[in-house]
């Protein structure tokens, strides 16, 4: 006899969906990352956590060339490939998240664990919004598996007017 497939939106689940504005605890973070990177025996270089920083106290998505540029406001000198290698690294291992539709770069506040979670951006104050649920995760997985289709990556990003700025 086979399971009956669930419904990952209608199913109960114990976890409620959280929503994480980008701003709340940069050195917590930071912490976070370098306890995550040592379980893991990565290397985060000098430089690899200062863009690590300037992308946690930005409080907001933040573009490469911004980035290039408090670090040439810091050093006197920085190359483009330097910032794109550390950006690089700390997507790979999930420290940060790239949005995609902006081009932009936030902190992951799960840094100690894969996921995939959509991203509510307000195309006003260009807040971003993580929003960890993770029925929306599988009900993207189980529709591609209905098509025969296999992700490799996920990104969902949601446009739209904040809470915020709607008020404004």
């Amino acid at each position: 006899m086979m399971a009956a497939e669930v419904n990952p939106l209608t199913a109960p689940s114990s976890a409620k969906p959280h929503f994480h504005h980008h701003h709340d605890d940069p050195q917590g973070f930071i912490a976070a990352v370098e306890h995550a990177s040592e379980e893991r025996g990565l290397r985060l270089t000098p430089l690899r956590k200062e863009v690590l920083e300037l992308v946690a106290a930005a409080g907001r998505p933040v573009k490469a060339y911004d980035l290039l540029d408090q670090l040439r406001d810091r050093h006197g000198s920085a190359a483009p490939p330097t910032v794109y290698r550390a950006l690089d690294f700390l997507l790979e291992h999930g420290f940060i998240h790239k949005l995609e539709s902006i081009n932009a770069y936030v902190s992951c506040h799960h840094p100690a664990e894969a996921h995939q979670v959509p991203f509510l951006i307000c195309d006003s104050c260009s807040s971003a919004q993580e929003v960890c649920d993770e029925r929306v995760a599988q009900l993207i997985e189980a529709q591609a598996k209905a098509f025969g289709f296999r992700p490799q990556a996920q990104t969902l990003e949601v446009h739209g007017i904040c809470k915020q700025c709607r008020k404004a």
